[in-house]
C-alpha cells in the first residue's frame, strides 16, 4: 500500500506544519511537525488516502482517535488532535491525520535488530511499562489489537511508550481491506483473531506474551515466508518455551510465557494488569536486578522508509542526450567500471561522436577524473561496509554470542547481580548459611569466573545468610520431617533415646522440640538433638495402707466401758474381739462387765478377747 507524500512545509488545519518524513508503514506516513499555535514539536500521522476514502473507516477513525486521547498514561503515546486533509493541501486526495506526542528515539524493533536477545532483566524492564500502558487502556474498555515491537517506542532517555492505539481497531471494525494489507502483524496475532477476527484484552495479553518471547530469544516463535503458515501455527500449536532457544532461563519464565500465550483465552491472565502482576511476582521471586532500559541505536536502519531508487538509463537513452561540446554526449554515474554498457568508458562516461570524433577538453578531462575518483571512493566504501558486515557476522557467530562470566564471589548481592546483568547474563539467586562469609555476600557463582557463556543465559549466585541457626521444627513433626528441616539448615540431626519427655499433646515418637532450641546460632554442621515424645505421663499408683504394727503385750482393762469403745481399744492393741452376753436382755448401749483374758494378762497378737456385756 503506498503512503501519501505531501509536500514539506504544508500547513494542516491552519496550525500543524509538516516537516520531514519520520517513518512509513502499511496504513500511514509519519511526519515530524510543529504545532505553530503552541510552538511545540509533534508527530503527524497521515493516513493512506485509499483508506480515508472509506466512509466507514473515517467514522471509526475519528471515534477511535477520541477514545485514544482519553488514555492518560506515561507509557502511552499521547494523542493531541485529529483532522481531515482536503485534496488542495498538496496530497492530491483527501485523507485523515492524527497529531501525536513526538518521541525522540527509536522503536523496540531497532533495539532487537541491533542487540538481538536482551536478557531477562532488560526484558522485564521493557515489558513492565508496555503492560502498564495496555492496562490503562483495558480499564477504559479499549483493545490495542496490534502489539508488536514496531509499536513500542523507546526515547533516548529510556522511556517506553506504546503507540498506534485504535488504528487497527478502526480498520477492523470498518471492514477496510486493500491488496497487500494484513490487519495486524501475523507473528503476534492471537488464535481468536486469526479464527474470528474478534479481540479483547486477552488478545493483547497474547501479543505481549509473544513479545516477551521475542525479547528473550531475539525472534518470534513462528517464522515462515507464508503468513498463512504462521496463522495456522498460532491456532494449532503451543508456543515453545523460550528456554528451548536460550538454555538456562528459569522454569518460572517458561510458565509465564506459556500462560500468557495459551491458545484458550480463558487460560490467560484476564488483562494486562493481571499479566503485569504475574510478571512482577516472577521478577521478585527470581531476585532480578533493576537494569536500564536498552536504548535504540543512534542511527537505526531506515527499514520503515521508502528509499529513493536510482534511475536506470538504458543504452537507447544515449541517443536522446543533447550533444555536448564538440558533439559529445556524456552520461555519468551510470555503472561502475566493468559493468558499463557498450560504448561507455571505464570511468562511466559514454562518448558518441556526432560527426568526426574529437578529443576531450581539459575541463572535461578534469571532470572525468573527479568522477572516476568519486566512483572509486564509493566502491571502496561499499567494500569496507561489506567487510565490516561480514566481520561483524563472523564475530557474532564466533564470539559475539558469547560473554565471559564476571568475578563476583565476595561481592555484595546487589553489586554482583548488576555485574552479571551488565555481562548480558541473567542472575538467579540462591541462599545458604556460611560460618565465614558475611550475610548478603556472594559465596560462590556457577559457572566459574571467566567461563564463556551464551548471552542471556542464567547463572546462579549463592548468597550467604550468615552463621546457621537452629531451625524451627513444628511440634508434633515426624522424625523424618524434622531431620530434613535440620539438614536443610546445614546442621546434623541427632535422635537420642535418652532425650525424651512426656507430652499430653504430642503423640508418642513425634518431635517435641530441639536441643539447642530453635533460633540458636551454631557452627555449620553442628549436632541438633531431636527431643521425642513418650506420650502422656501415666497416673501414679495409690499408696498402700500401712499395716498396723502389733507388739506383744498385756491385755488392756476395758471393764466398765461401752462395748464399741472397748472393741476399738482392744483391736488397736492387736487383739480380736468377741462379744457375748450372759443375761436375757441388754441395754441399748451395753457396758463391758467382764473380759477374758483379763486385764494385764500377756497375750499374743491376734488373740481373741471375749467381752461380757450388760
Amino acid at each position: 500500500m503506498s503512503a501519501p507524500s505531501g509536500p514539506a512545509d504544508t500547513l494542516l488545519d491552519r496550525r500543524y506544519r509538516l516537516g520531514p518524513v519520520i517513518a512509513r508503514g502499511g496504513m500511514s506516513t509519519v511526519y515530524r511537525g510543529v504545532d505553530t499555535r503552541l510552538d511545540r514539536a509533534v508527530a503527524i500521522k497521515v493516513m493512506d488516502p485509499r483508506m480515508a476514502g472509506d466512509q466507514a473507516f473515517r467514522t471509526r477513525f475519528e471515534r477511535e482517535a477520541r477514545l485514544a486521547a482519553r488514555i492518560d498514561h506515561p507509557a502511552v503515546v499521547g494523542v493531541h488532535d485529529q483532522g481531515r486533509i482536503s485534496g488542495s493541501d498538496g496530497f492530491g486526495e483527501p485523507t485523515l491525520f492524527l497529531v501525536l506526542e513526538l518521541v525522540e528515539g527509536g522503536t523496540l524493533r531497532d533495539v532487537l535488530r541491533s542487540r538481538g536477545p536482551i536478557g531477562l532483566p532488560a526484558a522485564v524492564r521493557v515489558l513492565e511499562p508496555v503492560l502498564a500502558g495496555l492496562a490503562q487502556a483495558h480499564r477504559l474498555g479499549m483493545v490495542h489489537r496490534d502489539v508488536k515491537p514496531e509499536n513500542v517506542l523507546i526515547s533516548r532517555s529510556g522511556e517506553v511508550k506504546v503507540a498506534d492505539f485504535g488504528l487497527l481497531t478502526a480498520a477492523a471494525q470498518a471492514g477496510v481491506s486493500h491488496a497487500g494489507m494484513i490487519l495486524g502483524t501475523m507473528a503476534y496475532l492471537s488464535p481468536e483473531q486469526v479464527e474470528t477476527g474478534r479481540a479483547d484484552a486477552r488478545s493483547d495479553v497474547y501479543a505481549a506474551g509473544i513479545l516477551l518471547y521475542e525479547l528473550l530469544t531475539g525472534r518470534p516463535p513462528y517464522e515462515a515466508d507464508n503468513p498463512l503458515s504462521i496463522a495456522y501455527r498460532h491456532v494449532n500449536d503451543d508456543v515453545p518455551p523460550p528456554s528451548a532457544t536460550v538454555p538456562g532461563l528459569p522454569p518460572e519464565v517458561d510458565r509465564l510465557v506459556a500462560r500468557a500465550t495459551a491458545r484458550d483465552p480463558g487460560e490467560r491472565p484476564a488483562d494486562a494488569d493481571a499479566f503485569l502482576a504475574e510478571l512482577g511476582g516472577v521478577a521478585e521471586r527470581l531476585g532480578l536486578p533493576r537494569v536500564p532500559v536498552p536504548r535504540p541505536p543512534e542511527n537505526p536502519d531506515a527499514h520503515d522508509t521508502v528509499p529513493a531508487t536510482p534511475r536506470r538509463i538504458r543504452p537507447d537513452d544515449l541517443a536522446r542526450q543533447e550533444p555536448g561540446p564538440g558533439g559529445t554526449r556524456a552520461v555519468t554515474g551510470l555503472a561502475p567500471s566493468g559493468l558499463a554498457p557498450s560504448g561507455l568508458a571505464p570511468s562511466g562516461t559514454a562518448a558518441t561522436p556526432a560527426g568526426e570524433p574529437e578529443g576531450m577538453t581539459r575541463a572535461e578531462l578534469r571532470g572525468a577524473r573527479r568522477h572516476s575518483r568519486r566512483v572509486f571512493a564509493v566502491w571502496i566504501t561499499v567494500l569496507l561496509v561489506l567487510g565490516l558486515l561480514v566481520g561483524t557476522g563472523a564475530w557474532w557467530l564466533g564470539s559475539g554470542r558469547w560473554t565471559a562470566m564476571p568475578q563476583v564471589a565476595g561481592l555484595e548481592r546487589d553489586r554482583a547481580a548488576a555485574l552479571v546483568a551488565e555481562a548480558d547474563l541473567t542472575p538467579s539467586i540462591t541462599e545458604r548459611a556460611d560460618d565465614d562469609v558475611a550475610t548478603g555476600t556472594v559465596v560462590v557463582a556457577d559457572p566459574q569466573p571467566e567461563t564463556r557463556v551464551l548471552r542471556g543465559s542464567t547463572v546462579t549466585l549463592t548468597v550467604s545468610t550468615g552463621r546457621p541457626v537452629v531451625p524451627e521444627v513444628p511440634s508434633g513433626a515426624t522424625v523424618a520431617a524434622a531431620e530434613d528441616i535440620v539438614r536443610r539448615a546445614g546442621l546434623a540431626p541427632v535422635r537420642s533415646t535418652t532425650a525424651e519427655d512426656y507430652s499430653d499433646t504430642v503423640p508418642q515418637g513425634a518431635v517435641i522440640r530441639t536441643d539447642p532450641a530453635a533460633g540458636t546460632p551454631v557452627p555449620g554442621g553442628s549436632a541438633v538433638t531431636l527431643v521425642l515424645s513418650r506420650g502422656s505421663e501415666p497416673e501414679p499408683a495409690p499408696e498402700p495402707t500401712p499395716e498396723p504394727v502389733i507388739v506383744e503385750g498385756p491385755v488392756p482393762f476395758v471393764i466398765g466401758k461401752d462395748v464399741d469403745e472397748a472393741t476399738e481399744e482392744l483391736r488397736a492393741a492387736g487383739f480380736s474381739v468377741q462379744v457375748e452376753s450372759s443375761f436375757p436382755f441388754t441395754r441399748r448401749n451395753p457396758k463391758v462387765v467382764g473380759q477374758d483374758p483379763g486385764a494385764g494378762d500377756e497375750a499374743d497378737p491376734g488373740t481373741t478377747v471375749t467381752l461380757n456385756v450388760l
